[in-house]
């Protein structure tokens, strides 16, 4: 059994990992931290765990983390590089659901987290956790930087198209929606339900951290400079994350070699739904699973394809990931625990 900690438990991304991993048949659950809920049991925050989690939070000067096989950080940025050598030390892997070890430049991070990165040497050796582009580099990973929401619907769906070669690299656009879950388990006037809901709006429109990680990705991909406009929006629903990707065809090629382009790129991929070219799919189809659905659109038969991706932002936007990635660090088949139906209507 691997003996899992989590730091943070107590947000939607921590107890995400929590409603998963209290199922998957190879985990043991050890440690759950939590300085303000240090003693309390687990269940009686959240009910929905109750007989399936039975232990409490606990500190995290009393939580025994480096007793664990792995630790999962759901936590703000910072925390995660703060604690990750002394685990490291220990024979512990480290699973980052927050950006510490998404960038691997440290500058972009630093200027888009506003915090000093103290921990450029785990850094280095820190793999980015998507597993349908990086499979053989997580298999043998200690460190895992798990991707944010949004860059996983963008680079997943413009990835077939930019290692083909068929798309101007230079000009990708993404509108892209998430649920109000996607701000975290906090007080904040903005995501009140009498602020949130009934109402649309962007944000980070001048500038978000999520475009340089996206970008500093889709660019291995690509023999060309990549530029990426991304614009976020906060729908007034729970969870879910619909993205709009926009991408110019720069060759002739037809929509069936365009269909086929992506359903060969994914023809393996469990997790990754190729829907038929030209279906409009919708967040709650993949709502509570680790399923990722994509179709094509061409409209007028142009030169513009639009690429319509949706997931869970809270599963294989978070923590439905990271748990896919844990599977592959640890031999496992990577699908177990993750084998969640979506939750309709």
């Amino acid at each position: 059994m691997i003996k899992v900690g989590i730091v943070g438990g107590t947000g939607y991304t921590g107890v995400e990992l929590l409603r998963i991993l209290s199922t998957h048949p190879e985990v043991e659950l050890t440690a759950i931290t939590s300085r303000k809920e240090d003693g309390l049991p687990v269940a009686d925050m959240y009910p929905s765990l109750r007989g399936k989690v039975g232990i409490a939070f606990s500190s995290p000067d009393k939580a025994r983390l480096t007793d664990c096989d792995v630790v999962f950080f759901a936590t703000p940025h910072g925390v995660a590089m703060a604690q990750a050598p002394e685990l490291l030390a220990a024979g512990v892997k480290v699973i980052d659901l927050a950006a510490d070890f998404r960038l691997q430049d440290v500058a972009q991070f630093e200027k888009w987290y506003g915090i000093p990165h103290t921990c450029q040497d785990v850094l280095k050796e820190a793999v980015y956790g998507l597993p349908e582009l990086n499979r053989d580099a997580i298999k043998a990973a200690r460190v895992i930087g798990n991707p944010g929401c949004y860059p996983t619907t963008m680079q997943l769906g413009f990835a077939p198209l930019l290692k083909a070669g068929v798309i101007d690299a230079g000009s990708l656009i993404a509108d892209c929606k998430s649920g109000v879950s996607g701000a975290g388990r906090k007080a904040e006037i903005g995501i009140l339900f009498s602020e949130a809901s009934d109402t649309f709006k962007a944000y980070g429109v001048s500038g978000h951290r999520h475009t340089p990680e996206t970008t500093e990705q889709l660019q291995r991909l690509s023999a060309e400079p990549v530029e990426l406009l991304f614009t976020p929006h906060l729908v007034p629903m729970i969870r879910g994350m619909h993205s709009t990707l926009y991408a110019k065809l720069k060759t002739d090629i037809s929509n069936e070699a365009l269909q086929a382009l992506f359903e060969d790129a994914y023809k393996d991929e469990e997790f990754v739904d190729v829907m038929p070219f030209g279906s409009h799919p919708e967040t709650r189809s993949t709502r509570a699973s680790n399923m990722l659905r994509l179709a094509l659109h061409r409209p007028g038969n142009g030169k513009t394809l639009v690429i319509l991706v949706v997931q869970d932002n809270l599963v294989k936007g978070a923590s439905g990931q990271a748990v896919q990635c844990m599977n592959l660090m640890f031999g496992l088949a990577e699908n177990t625990g993750l084998q969640h139906v979506p939750v309709m209507p």
